[in-house]
């Protein structure tokens, strides 16, 4: 059972109806399912709760989202920071937390990363550019592993092609992340943590494409079955 967390809509149409929603993009369930999990969606909840719910799951996966309150990282906000989804923030921090404390597997997907890196005291870049297509559009980049990382040992390429949606990166890595994978213009795309269970974060979206090898793992790791060779949808 892999608990996914979602975003906290004020406004959302479906049907007849437009109303608050807590809803996640079908190409996280759809990843989960296809790399043979089960998905239990996460909204935003009372942080004190997190230990609970990660002690019922096997895996947890932080979703991709807006940009991360500055002042979680002691900064102030630039002009092109997003503004703040703060019930996120807390609860997601909150259940990272609880999955780094009692060991269960997490991955955390664009500001999932972004995130980790902050719940361990690191910092962001608040605006970067070429790493968006065009608003509402993803791109595409390739991104290199760092040999003998976690990361590698999933996609060992030389290069992968991930689809990208981002402005905001890794400035300052959080304590006990090592990075794990880099983009061309040297953009961290990956962190985890080099020793002990399952905890990665990549900054592409794997839901937006059909490579399972990241979640594959995750998967993999919730069940305690040992890494094996990860495959493609097709």
């Amino acid at each position: 059972m892999i608990g996914v967390s979602t975003y906290l809509e004020p406004k959302a149409s479906w049907g007849v109806w437009e109303l608050p929603a807590a809803l996640l993009p079908v190409g996280y369930p759809r990843l989960v399912q296809a790399s043979g999990g089960l998905t239990a969606m996460l909204p935003p909840d009372d942080p004190s709760y997190a230990d609970d719910v990660v002690a019922r799951l096997d895996g947890v996966v932080i979703a991709g989202g807006p940009d991360v309150e500055p002042v979680r990282y002691g900064a102030e906000r630039e002009e092109r920071t997003g503004p703040p989804a703060r019930e996120r923030d807390a609860w997601e921090l909150a259940l990272i937390e609880a999955a780094l404390a009692s060991g269960t597997p997490l991955l955390g997907i664009c500001r999932g990363m972004q995130l980790l890196n902050v719940a361990l005291g690191g910092t962001l870049v608040q605006h970067m550019e070429g790493h968006v297509e065009a608003v509402g559009v993803f791109g595409t980049h390739e991104v290199k592993p760092v040999p003998g990382t976690l990361y590698e040992s999933i996609a060992p390429a030389a290069s992968t092609a991930v689809p990208t949606y981002h402005h905001q990166a890794v400035d300052r890595l959080g304590e006990g992340l090592a990075v794990s994978a880099y983009a061309a213009d040297g953009t961290v795309e990956a962190v985890e943590r080099p020793s002990g269970p399952f905890v990665l974060g990549v900054q592409w979206h794997p839901e937006m494409g059909d490579d399972l090898r990241v979640m594959s793992a995750l998967v993999r790791a919730a069940m305690r079955v040992p890494p094996a060779g990860a495959h493609q949808v097709g």
